[in-house]
């Protein structure tokens, strides 16, 4: 097996005793964002596993919509990243 050498660390704990690793992010290729892909890379920036900026060109996302996630996971948690619920919480 052949691992790809990254800049950053491969694996993170999070705050409940689990791991995070570069394996658990989206592919890529993600064009459909249900909440809780939004929530894994929320957590990987949030966390150290990528940078903003990592996760900003990695994923094409702008870091308006970016913050606009890391908002709604701080004040309301991971349920207010549904689709289903942007009116309920903004």
């Amino acid at each position: 097996m052949h691992i790809r050498k990254v800049p950053g660390p491969r694996t993170v704990q999070l705050p409940d005793g689990g791991f995070l690793s570069r394996g658990d992010l989206p592919p890529p290729t993600t064009k459909r964002w249900v909440a809780s892909r939004k929530a894994v890379v929320v957590k990987a920036v949030r966390f150290g596993l990528i940078s903003l900026e990592e996760a900003c060109s990695l994923y094409d996302l702008t870091q308006d919509e970016y913050c606009s996630w890391q908002t709604a996971v701080a004040r309301y948690g991971e349920s207010a990243l549904r689709a289903t619920a942007l009116k309920k919480y903004r």
